[in-house]
């Protein structure tokens, strides 16, 4: 397994591998591209099974001290193999070396998974709130200490 880190936008091979896990495992991924290219200082980890994308996460600076950890997923067939929590790791790893103080995300109850993980690698919850199409979201931090 190969894990590999991308501080500028990822080229079309990569980006091909992302958005087709994206589809496995949210359904679509139409507007994926457009929307990454919008995000400031986007960071993207990927894991790799010699050339199969198996799991991705991204995220962008909200601000110089928080970063927002946006997107991620690990193929269906290759769960419960701890590829998330190292890419997390690796995440949050990178970002203590870059400075910054805090870490943020958003799930939902039907993302269980997602969410117990959040909470075995430090997040507390700081807010729930429904969003505008009726969505219960459940909004994380954890602290980065340097």
């Amino acid at each position: 397994m190969k894990f590999t880190l991308f501080t500028s936008f990822p080229e079309e091979e990569i980006l091909e591998g992302i958005l087709e896990l994206h589809k496995t495992i949210f359904g679509e991924s139409d507007h994926l591209v457009s929307k990454m290219k919008s995000k400031p200082q986007l960071l993207v980890l990927t894991a790799m099974d010699s050339e199969k994308m198996i799991g991705y996460k991204m995220g962008y600076a909200i601000d110089q001290d928080i970063f927002y950890s946006w997107l991620g997923g690990v193929d269906p067939d290759y769960r419960k193999n701890g590829i998330a929590s190292m890419l997390m790791e690796k995440q949050h790893g990178y970002l203590k070396e870059k400075g910054y103080k805090v870490v943020r995300t958003k799930t939902m109850n039907k993302w269980r998974s997602m969410l117990i993980l959040n909470i075995k690698h430090g997040f507390d919850v700081i807010e729930a709130y429904t969003d505008e199409k009726g969505l219960h979201k459940i909004v994380l931090e954890k602290r980065l200490h340097n």
